[in-house]
């Protein structure tokens, strides 16, 4: 949808203007009539139709106006997208750290910073991409969160959860994917009721729609929200808002939650067919929103706090007050939190008070409200005494010894190995035999297994897969298959050794699975994926991989899928004597055409994910990033015609495993 971020203009203008369009100017003191009083006749002025819904959870006072008549929601439709994603995510079905992959055919126009600002190839996990989606109400960032998550799961779940008007029925600029044909062609992206978006808010700011933790994290990604020009115009920048807007030519649309004195406000403004179509910041739409929240959130503000009271603090917010907040937390928390008073309300400071909440059986929502504050008293306003400075200048501060000189390089993983695979022999490692989450490194035991088939019959790798709907809709990374499409072999272990595709892996399993035998010795029922998994646990016990446990061909987490440092040392070796593998792992970029069973066929690039592979001196092997796993590598490298595969689970980050890889590699080449 079209971007609602322009620049804001000076107030004086917004006042002049807002006259102009017939709507009362900001005022200063809150008007004592009733809520409806003061709502109606602006409904009334607007030029097009108007669907509002106003609740305060507190008390439950509502206002509704048409609040049950469905409307085009433009981009505001992502509020239940995101919901879908975390519903998705506490079943296990996607993981919110999984990247996703931004390619050229993804990009659309319209709001958002992907398409115009970053190359084909990005990669980032899917939590960022629903930051974007309702931060930027980014259009690219959508589609892929859809893309992720399933285009019909998202009207589904709003149906089961009780809002059958709440439907996406596209994807963004897609006109020709929708699963709504009808309803397309009269509201666009999406449609909902005012009432529907207002209980949807409620469930997510009462934590009642999917677990806390999760409504706490949609909650941060709608106060996120960088538009200036719908609810938030009016408003002081300490209000705290958490809000989604929409905007089409004919349509501007907002929902949200304000946090005021009283309690917190659900709110929803639909317009639709708009006599004021203009992209301005005076938009008679966008000002009508700016107006009713303005006109809420006083109503419900005005039972101001004693003087000298605390106001309400969420991240963000610094000053005073906030390093007040900082030393009272660090006093009441045991064991102390250990926050610098820094006056800066960032991560640290919101999860302190989320620890401080659950603690005193408040709302858990990392935002200091009113509950909070009381409980929190009384303030440490002032630091402790600080010692005199001859006591601070004669104190001998500890030191601890020097770094030794010898040994393996410091790293940053949780675990490593390091060993030469002509021999077998591991030169070194910490943590090795730790069983750990290995994410797509698990991959090279799937690839493993078909390159042994290869071995005996090199005809294996010219047989055509067909992708099946269950591979096609796999969460997580992806080599952009889709249920129907035919490829060989030889191609599908490209889809899943270079961009890691959990698509190919599945695909990979299921057309091989019903060569191996049944997971158990009288199971006769197994699927092929689970023969094909059963046959990845019976070649690492061959491999002496005595440590490792395999559940799915692709790595996604599952609590009892584990491996260590050691065994994929042992794997990576013996893969090492497979020269087909070599060829494939070491491979930058494949381009390749595929067919579907309509003989339809388009081109496809997969890019190796392994960065190691953009320096000389090293051949590739497998990189894997899941939460639960961290930052993955699996690498081979030569110097000196001395190869070495270094093996680090566990980094913190993927550049750290890279670090991490790189100085281990230099460790071993000199020993």
């Amino acid at each position: 949808m079209r971007s609602t971020h322009p620049r804001l203009r000076s107030f004086f203008w917004l006042t002049v203007l807002g006259t102009l369009v017939s709507l009362p100017c900001p005022t200063v003191a809150a008007d004592s009539r009733p809520l409806a009083a003061q709502l109606q006749p602006l409904l009334k002025a607007h030029r097009g139709e108007v669907a509002v819904a106003v609740k305060h959870l507190k008390t439950g006072y509502r206002f509704g106006h048409r609040d049950t008549v469905p409307m085009p929601t433009a981009s505001l439709i992502k509020i239940a997208v995101m919901v879908e994603a975390y519903h998705q995510a506490e079943q296990g079905k996607v993981d919110l750290a999984t990247p996703v992959v931004v390619h050229k055919e993804d990009k659309v126009p319209g709001s958002g910073v992907l398409t115009k600002h970053f190359s084909d190839g990005l990669q980032l996990p899917l939590r960022d991409a629903i930051r974007l989606m309702m931060a930027y109400s980014d259009n690219t960032a959508t589609n892929l969160v859809l893309k992720t998550i399933g285009l019909p799961a998202t009207a589904a779940e709003m149906e089961r959860l009780g809002y059958p008007n709440t439907k996406i029925h596209s994807l963004v600029y897609r006109g020709d994917s929708t699963i709504f044909p009808e309803r397309s062609k009269k509201f666009g992206l999406g449609s909902t009721t005012a009432d529907e978006t207002v209980r949807l808010l409620e469930a997510i700011r009462n934590q009642t729609i999917v677990s806390p933790e999760a409504c706490d994290a949609m909650l941060k990604h709608l106060r996120a929200c960088e538009d200036k020009l719908c609810f938030r115009r009016f408003l002081s920048e300490k209000t705290v808002l958490a809000e989604k807007t929409g905007a089409v030519t004919a349509a501007r649309t907002a929902g949200g939650i304000l946090e005021t004195r009283t309690g917190p406000v659900a709110i929803c403004v639909l317009t639709n067919a708009n006599a004021d179509r203009r992209w301005a910041d005076d938009n008679a739409g966008s000002l009508l929103c700016s107006e009713i929240a303005r006109l809420v959130f006083d109503h419900f503000d005005r039972d101001t706090p004693e003087e000298g009271a605390a106001p309400m603090l969420a991240a963000g917010a610094s000053g005073s007050t906030v390093e007040a907040l900082q030393r009272t937390l660090n006093q009441r928390l045991k064991p102390s939190p250990g926050l610098s008073v820094d006056g800066e309300f960032g991560p640290s400071t919101e999860s302190a008070v989320t620890r401080f909440q659950k603690a005193n059986s408040l709302t858990v929502n990392g935002t200091v409200d009113a509950p909070t504050w009381t409980a929190l008293q009384p303030l440490v306003s002032t630091p402790d005494p600080l010692p005199a400075p001859e006591v601070v200048n004669a104190e001998k501060l500890r030191c601890e010894p020097a770094d030794p000189l010898e040994g393996p390089p410091f790293v940053s993983c949780n675990a490593w190995a390091l060993g030469d695979p002509k021999t077998g022999k591991l030169l070194g490692g910490d943590e090795q035999a730790r069983p750990l989450p290995i994410a797509s490194v698990t991959k090279l035991m799937t690839a493993y297994l078909v390159f042994r088939l290869a071995e005996k019959d090199a005809s294996v790798l010219q047989e055509v897969v067909t992708v099946s709907k269950l591979s096609g809709r796999t969460r997580g990374s992806t080599a952009d298959l889709r249920a129907g499409d035919r490829l060989p072999v030889s191609e599908l272990l490209y889809g899943l050794l270079l961009p890691s595709g959990n698509d190919a892996a599945v695909a990979v399993a299921e057309h091989f699975g019903p060569r191996f035998e049944p997971a158990g010795k009288e199971d006769g029922q197994s699927t092929p994926r689970e023969r094909f998994v059963a046959e990845m646990n019976r070649a690492a016990v061959e491999l002496g991989m005595n440590n490792t446990r395999y559940e799915n061909p692709h790595g996604l987490p599952s609590a009892k899928h584990l491996s260590t440092a050691e065994d994929q040392f042992r794997l990576a070796a013996a893969l090492c004597r497979v020269p087909r593998f070599l060829q494939y792992c070491s491979t930058r970029q494949r381009g390749c055409r595929i067919t579907n069973v309509a003989e339809d066929s388009r081109n496809v690039v997969w890019k190796n994910t392994n960065r190691l592979l953009e320096r000389e001196g090293y051949s590739g092997m497998k990189t894997g990033t899941t939460q639960a796993a961290g930052a993955c590598l699996v690498s081979l490298g030569e110097r000196n015609d001395k190869q070495r595969i270094v093996v680090v689970l566990g980094s913190k980050s993927s550049t750290g495993r890279y670090v991490d890889t790189r100085n281990l590699f230099r460790w071993g080449w000199q020993q």
